[in-house]
């Protein structure tokens, strides 16, 4: 029971060091106070010894062992918000870089695409401008043909002209020979009764 008194002034005196400690430390948001926790445990471990209570040095290594463990959870919680936000990080950089490959492939494929249509294009207007050609060459063969046809039967019809002239100047010749005959007859006819008539 004695031994109970001192050990109440000390936590009480120790209590009353703390309080603007732990004012300031609230009031600036920070709840890290290991190293008051430890120095409390450390001056209720010297009071404890000083004083020969046992208990007061069991309550000092419980405060120490606490402080410990707070702030090993503080530094492993640091450390899991500083992981959470490496991934977070590391997400958003996936999700970019997966972003950057997305716009590129659309940009791959719509530049594809444009080839294909271009390249579609072009045979399209070769297409059409081969057939254009073949019907030129083949209007230019028909015209070539309708010409040597017309050609062919010009020559026909200056051939047949040339035979009939020929058969005309023939026959014009005969009608002449004949006509000569008939007169040459005549006039040795009319010759003939003259010399009768003599």
């Amino acid at each position: 029971m004695i031994r109970e008194i001192p050990r109440a002034a000390v936590g009480g005196y120790l209590k009353l060091l703390r309080l603007p400690v732990d004012t300031a430390f609230k009031v600036l948001g920070r709840e890290n106070t290991f190293a008051v926790d430890r120095a409390d445990a450390a001056l209720r471990d010297v009071a404890g010894t000083a004083l020969g209570d046992e208990e007061l040095k069991k309550d000092a290594r419980r405060r120490r062992t606490a402080a410990d463990k707070r702030e090993e959870a503080v530094e492993l919680r640091t450390e899991a918000e500083r992981k959470a936000e490496q991934a977070d990080r590391k997400l958003a950089r996936g999700k970019e870089a997966a972003r950057r490959q997305r716009s590129q492939a659309t940009r791959r494929t719509e530049e594809r695409r444009k080839a294909a249509d271009e390249q579609a294009e072009k045979k399209k207007r070769a297409a059409a401008k081969a057939e254009r050609e073949r019907k030129a060459a083949a209007q230019r063969t028909a015209a070539r043909a309708k010409e040597q046809q017309e050609e062919a039967a010009k020559r026909e019809r200056l051939q047949q002209l040339e035979r009939e002239t020929e058969a005309l100047g023939e026959r014009e010749e005969a009608l002449t020979a004949r006509d000569e005959a008939q007169r040459l007859s005549q006039e040795a006819a009319k010759a003939k009764a003259a010399r009768k008539g003599e």
